[in-house]
């Protein structure tokens, strides 16, 4: 009676903590049917192979994917036990910006591509959700409390995967905790008044460890950058901005 798409949502909204009367009252959907999916949730996520459990751990097939995915979860994104060994991970992207939000639901398919993704609508935001037993294999920062109140180091295969692909980690966390803007000011030329305006780049995050790993990436791809205050990394130098302009961009 259902397609897959209603499912993954109305077990989405279980997931947040829901109770199945709520959600049945919201969705219209009945308790058992829900009962039953919850039960049924991800059977092939216990079956299906995972990089870093393997006997030999290697990395995600699609690193490039997995890099983009690591600096969003840094930034917006939250790992969180459902129930028998399932997690799920969710990464909030706001409304404004449709096309992160696409770009965030490609990147989590292609890291675990046999595992469902779906995406629940909250006020302002969608949150990008992916059902899975390895979440906390490919993101073993996850932990109880909030991220800027705990050590955040990545492993030494995350490191080789953010020097190997430094722009798409830079996009990540930008596109989550970031912004493109245009700043502006005055100056007085043979006695009159002319405005400038000029592009930057800002990367806010509370975790000391977290902007570290930004500042030491952009330091890495040659981008200059200061910080402006106790959580904000600016980049404004022209040539600097130039780069960001072409490998990162504003969000869409």
């Amino acid at each position: 009676m259902y397609d897959l798409e209603t499912r993954q949502r109305a077990l989405a909204l279980v997931a947040q903590g829901r109770s199945l009367n709520s959600v049945s009252k919201q969705t219209g959907i009945s308790r058992y049917a829900l009962r039953a999916w919850r039960i049924q949730l991800e059977p092939t996520s216990r079956t299906t192979a995972c990089p870093r459990c393997a006997p030999a751990p290697r990395p995600p097939e699609d690193i490039a994917a997995y890099a983009y995915l690591l600096g969003l979860y840094l930034g917006d994104g939250c790992v969180s036990h459902l129930r028998k060994g399932v997690y799920f991970l969710r990464i909030a992207c706001a409304d404004a910006w449709p096309g992160l939000i696409d770009a965030c639901e490609s990147a989590m398919r292609a890291v675990r591509p046999d595992n469902s993704v779906c995406r629940v609508q909250r006020q302002g935001c969608v949150m990008v959700t992916g059902y899975s037993k390895h979440w906390p294999c490919l993101f073993p920062q996850h932990g109880p409390g909030k991220k800027h109140q705990r050590p955040i180091v990545l492993e030494a295969w995350q490191r080789e995967i953010v020097v190997s692909h430094p722009w798409e980690f830079i996009r990540g966390l930008v596109h989550s905790d970031g912004c493109r803007i245009t700043n502006w000011t005055t100056k007085i030329i043979a006695g009159e008044t002319k405005r400038y305006e000029y592009p930057r780049y800002f990367f806010t995050n509370r975790s000391d460890d977290i902007r570290k790993l930004c500042t030491g990436t952009l330091d890495r791809v040659g981008v200059a950058w200061r910080q402006t205050n106790a959580w904000n990394i600016s980049v404004a130098r022209r040539a600097s901005v130039a780069l960001m302009d072409a490998h990162v961009g504003p969000k869409y």
